[in-house]
């Protein structure tokens, strides 16, 4: 009986098979699996909120997975992934309404992807969802719902689409001040696409609309089962957010599968640690809470380093946004209702520095190496578009809010916000869909 070779080192720069049947296959279920993260982060933010705002998240968050899948089939991926226009800074309208776009071009490289197929414009409506969806938790449970209505398209078109055309949609050869991508940024799964760009949005959104009537409330969840079963939807869905993000089946997305899983557990491990030992008790909230942020953290990194690497960058993620939530978010006073910039800004911003510092040929040769491989000039790199983002994102994200405030208002009224934003803005059988009855 012929003996078993040993595994070959992973050396994942490149696909050892053309693409075919399986690789579709697999793209196909981790898009099934990024889509489930929407109604992920509905129960995740839906059960931390008053029992009286409950449904308002939900619709908020829902209704952005409705608009946004809409509005990325019409102009927004063309936007994002069209050819370049106004030196690089947003797509043409080439493959508007989803014209000229096929279902056989293969979704091959998330360093150059083919941005031709059905197949690649599918998978990123995931992401473009859930960005906006991120942002509901900075301003949950005072902003209107017709205010967000209207800034959810607003803000992926004007927002999330260039940034995602510069870190991900240059043309071959693109060399102007928003080539990110072809300057050689390394954000393999939207770390800051995604998370960084709608955390930044998301504390202007809460300094703009103001603080909730009841700030005592921001630590009293009124369903924590809910608030686990969107955390481990959203565990469970990040796999294909992340893994998927290979482009195939091939030993790139078991790298990210695994740098994944080690990077959420050590995030979940450090916040229970930390808050165990410095607030002198257990919580289920708070692994729930570090398992996300050491999720937001390996999310630009999980394709270029070790798991090692993975292990490290998921506890700093953690420990980095638990000082934040409780230590810079007191000091500074404001009120980011669900932590949306403590966990996916701050990790965000992490992640993208540790993708510099971490990154490595020996995992993936079509990438870089980051500055302990030998390279630090990709730390720089690294940071020059996190301030790309944090500049763009917070200038227009305030500029949208601020027009939108100045039309038909941001923030409901005192009265709505007394009897609960469930039966103000939906109705009083909205309200009894989850309570016996409702308040006096």
């Amino acid at each position: 009986m012929e003996k078993l070779k040993p595994l070959e080192p992973l050396l994942i720069g490149q696909h050892p098979a053309p693409f075919g049947t399986p690789d579709i296959a697999w793209v196909l279920i981790c898009t099934a699996l990024v889509l489930l993260m929407t109604p992920g982060i509905a129960f995740f933010y839906g059960g931390l909120v008053h029992r009286k705002n409950a449904l308002s998240v939900l619709i908020q968050v829902l209704l952005t997975f409705c608009i946004v899948t809409v509005l990325w089939a019409t102009v927004g991926y063309s936007l994002a992934f069209g050819p370049s226009t106004l030196g690089g800074f947003i797509g043409n309208f080439d493959f508007a309404l989803l014209h000229n776009l096929g279902a056989d071009p293969p979704f091959a490289s998330t360093s150059r992807p083919d941005t031709a197929g059905l197949l690649y414009m599918i998978f990123m409506v995931g992401f473009a969802i859930i960005a906006p969806a991120i942002i509901v938790g900075g301003c949950a449970e005072r902003m209107k719902l017709s205010a967000f209505a209207l800034f959810a398209p607003l803000w992926t078109l004007l927002v999330y689409c260039p940034v995602s055309k510069w870190v991900w949609g240059n043309d071959t050869g693109e060399t102007g001040f928003f080539a990110l991508q072809n300057a050689g940024v390394l954000d393999f799964a939207g770390g800051t696409v995604v998370h960084l760009n709608a955390g930044v949005a998301a504390l202007v959104a809460a300094l703009m609309v103001g603080r909730r009537r009841e700030p005592d409330r921001v630590n009293a969840p009124h369903n924590i089962p809910f608030c686990v079963l969107g955390a481990a939807l959203l565990w469970f869905g990040w796999f294909g957010f992340n893994a998927g993000s290979a482009g195939a089946a091939n030993p790139q997305a078991v790298v990210a599968f695994v740098n994944t899983h080690l990077a959420a557990a050590s995030g979940g491990l450090v916040w229970f640690a930390m808050t165990w030992t410095l607030q002198h008790r257990p919580s289920v909230v708070a692994i729930a809470s570090g398992a996300i942020s050491g999720l937001v953290a390996i999310t630009p990194a999980c394709g270029y380093v070790t798991p090692g690497a993975a292990l490290l960058i998921g506890a700093c993620g953690a420990l980095f946004s638990y000082l934040a939530v409780n230590g810079i978010k007191r000091v500074l006073n404001y009120d980011d209702s669900l932590d949306a910039f403590g966990v996916h800004g701050v990790s965000g911003i992490w992640g993208a520095i540790g993708t510099g510092i971490f990154a490595t040929l020996a995992v993936d040769p079509a990438g870089r190496d980051g500055m302990l491989a030998g390279n630090p000039n990709q730390v720089w790199i690294q940071l020059r578009a996190v301030l790309y983002v944090v500049v763009w994102s917070g200038t227009v994200t305030w500029l949208i809010l601020f027009l939108i405030d100045r039309s038909i208002g941001l923030r409901a009224s005192d009265q709505d916000l007394s009897i609960g934003l469930d039966i103000a803005e939906q109705s009083q059988f909205a309200y009894r869909d989850m309570h016996e009855e409702p308040p006096a």
